[in-house]
């Protein structure tokens, strides 16, 4: 730990001096417009194209980089898709924007290998589940941030505050991706990138009112001025009066006229920032933030229970989101673009609040709420040396420093409430080589040691070569690694005791651990426009953290967690993309998973099957686009809500089919006006079992810009 430690403070020196060298050589002139500094892969950007760059990574994409398909996250620099063997989808602000997804969520449950659960709509609780894989396997990022919840019980993300507005590019890689990111990336990774601003001050409002009390407003401006560029982009939404609760289980609880009409209401309030200033022509330095500020009040098959069932009343659940994500950059490109290197600064904070309104036998339900708190504070340097035709080296360290906290006021004789805090640290350094062979073979292979103040030291690795087959338009791709997933700090040290009941964390927990592969073939024709594959990925996983209960002889329960089930999960995962004329284009994407406990000899919870998904986009006109989305989702084993809820898949979810349809028309530079329906066909479909997902809706709006 303690040389990584130092390897960080060398390079914060190393940075320092760079810089002075290069001030004291170069002195900007007013009158010549600098260029920002770029990766050497990358061809530079004329006078006329500004880059565009992830502000995680710090590398620069032109626009003809940006259409030719290039991943920053598969390697931590600029590399074609069709160059690296990893199993990657990139998802554009333009694809964004034309299917009109407000919400991460919507994105998300639209991609390969992904499947997203959401209790009840929009604002509701939010799990992403990954080639099978459990949600709190999937290490989500911002802008080169680490942002999964660590106030959460099992330390996994939360989609379901994160709206799109602002950002640029959303990368997934699957399969395991710990080796160049550490722990969490177990299953895959999310790394999403802020739009950075560029060209002349453009400023805008849009404006969009339509199902369920929907009014949503955001205010923006973008652009770059000399040396300095930005983005700000400020949003509220609002929903108000969707109903989750399935009628099946309302007939089943009795519930009456005003329960039925029961609806949850969500407030967003959220800000997203992206400033950068380029210093010389070889060093900028870069902040991001997003801030969120949520109100989620619902009523949900649970509270129908309490108030129908033991004789509860007037219970109301409200979820309060204080979230703030910060990162701060430095980028320096040394010996005429040899050495590319990057040191970052980042803090993330939650503040959650969650209580229950309603009375029970005359006293408050829960007159005190409860709280989850937590902190993250990262610190990461990596460079990268161009070794030219003999490839390229990659070196990084990184150290996070997290803290949680939870708390609740002792209010009755029954709970004697709780307070508890700890924290942990992680130091980790990786290197990764990447190179080809005439151009037909191409490969990346990287290792990483991560060092944990809780759960100890971890090794991994990941290898992913390609292979072009000349002359064909075959290319064979093929990757192998392992990952880990570090038990969260609530699973470590929980401490919750009550009369009858108590919860307390396994302080003993050992890391999950994976191996896992994937095989497949991708095939170009038709001068590109016409690509298709297909990928085998199997993934095993051993000492997976699972809740565990023990009943004393005093008839009390005790919770805790063990690592006491291994896992398989396997399938594949296929896609073809069709270009059939300038202004039209087609994509399907087909998941098939199978996901197994092999300690239980039983299903994973909330694994569909089978998933396709089919979208096109259509241009008749200028500035008119029409875009069609069919999504399908095969039927799940979930945690059954009437009868028994002790079998986490005694219950069978349902398959569905949703029909979307959206239009954008821009009527002159300043107005476009925009209409959707999601849902055409008003499928009623529960997505986990009692949570109703929204039915038919319509929205529309416009925005104006300058």
């Amino acid at each position: 730990m303690h040389d990584f430690r130092s390897l960080l403070f060398f390079s914060t020196l190393f940075t320092a001096a760079g810089l002075s060298g290069v001030l004291a050589q170069e002195a900007p002139v007013a009158s010549v417009a600098p260029v920002p500094a770029k990766a050497p892969a990358v061809r530079p950007a004329t006078a006329t194209t500004r880059p565009v760059a992830p502000a995680g990574n710090h590398v620069a994409l032109t626009q003809k980089d940006a259409g030719e398909a290039i991943t920053v996250s598969a390697a931590r620099r600029p590399v074609s898709v069709d160059d690296i063997g990893s199993s990657v989808t990139i998802v554009t602000e333009q694809q964004i924007q034309t299917q009109q997804r407000r919400g991460l969520a919507d994105i998300l449950v639209r991609q390969p290998g992904l499947n997203v659960v959401q209790t009840g709509g929009f604002g509701g609780t939010t799990s992403i589940f990954m080639r099978g894989n459990n949600a709190n396997e999937v290490k989500v990022r911002l802008d080169g941030m680490d942002i999964n919840d660590g106030s959460s019980t099992s330390g996994a993300f939360d989609a379901g505050q994160f709206v799109t507005d602002g950002m640029g590019r959303i990368e997934i890689l699957r399969g395991p991706q710990s080796g160049l990111y550490g722990a969490d990336a177990m299953a895959g990774v999310i790394d999403i990138t802020t739009a950075q601003g560029q060209g002349r001050f453009t400023p805008f409002v849009r404006l969009e009112g339509g199902e369920y009390g929907t009014f949503n407003q955001v205010l923006g401006a973008r652009g770059s001025k000399g040396r300095f560029h930005y983005n700000i982009e400020l949003s509220h939404y609002r929903m108000d009066g969707f109903n989750n609760i399935p009628s099946y289980i309302e007939r089943a609880y009795g519930a009456d006229r005003q329960q039925r009409e029961e609806g949850n209401r969500n407030d967003n309030r959220s800000a997203n920032i992206r400033l950068g200033y380029d210093v010389t022509r070889t060093f900028d330095v870069g902040l991001t933030a997003r801030l969120i500020q949520s109100n989620y009040h619902s009523y949900s098959v649970y509270d129908l229970q309490s108030e129908n069932l033991y004789g509860d009343s007037g219970v109301r659940e409200q979820n309060n989101k204080n979230q703030a994500i910060v990162r701060g950059t430095a980028h320096l490109v040394s010996f005429n673009g040899l050495f590319d290197q990057v040191i970052g600064l980042g803090y993330m904070t939650n503040r959650n609040r969650w209580t229950e309104t309603g009375t029970s036998y005359g006293s408050a339900v829960n007159p005190d709420p409860d709280y989850y708190r937590s902190e993250r504070l990262k610190i990461d340097w990596h460079g990268t040396f161009d070794l030219k035709r003999y490839g390229q080296f990659l070196i990084g360290a990184e150290h996070f420093h997290d803290s949680f906290n939870t708390s609740h006021t002792a209010s009755s004789m029954w709970d004697s409430g709780y307070d508890n805090s700890a924290g942990m640290d992680t130091t980790a350094g990786y290197g990764q080589y990447q190179g080809n062979w005439n151009r037909i073979l191409y490969g990346a292979a990287n290792i990483r040691y991560d060092a944990n103040s809780r759960y100890g030291n971890h090794v991994t690795w990941r290898v992913a070569p390609a292979i072009h087959v000349p002359g064909t338009g075959t290319i064979i791709k093929a990757s192998a690694g392992s990952g880990f997933h570090g038990p969260s700090l609530y699973q470590l040290f929980a401490n919750q005791v009550g009369v009858g009941y108590s919860e307390k964390g396994n302080p003993n927990l050992r890391a999950e651990q994976l191996i896992g592969y994937d095989a497949g073939m991708e095939q170009k024709l038709l001068h590109d426009r016409l690509k298709f594959g297909a990928t085998w990925y199997d993934n095993r996983v051993r000492n997976l953290i699972q809740s565990s209960l023990a009943i004393d002889s005093s008839y009390n329960y005790n919770y805790s967690y063990e690592n006491v089930a291994k896992a398989r999960m396997y399938g594949v995962e296929a896609f073809l993309n069709w270009k059939a004329r300038s202004d039209l284009e087609f994509n399907l994407s087909y998941t098939w998973t199978h996901a197994r406990d092999e300690t239980a000899h039983m299903e994973l919870q909330q694994r569909p099957q089978h998933k396709f998904n089919f979208n096109t986009t259509w241009t008749p006109i200028r500035d008119l686009t029409f875009s069609g989305n069919i999504l399908y989702t095969s039927g799940w084993r979930d945690l059954p809500v009437i009868g028994s809820e002790t079998c986490s898949i005694c219950a069978k979810g349902h398959g569905y089919v949703t029909i979307d349809i959206a239009a954008n028309y821009k009527i002159n530079r300043f107005v476009s006006v925009y209409a959707r329906a999601d849902n055409l066909l008003n499928r009623q479909y529960e997505e986990p079992i009692g949570y109703l997902q929204p039915g038919r809706g319509g929205y529309g709006g416009f925005t104006l810009s300058y």
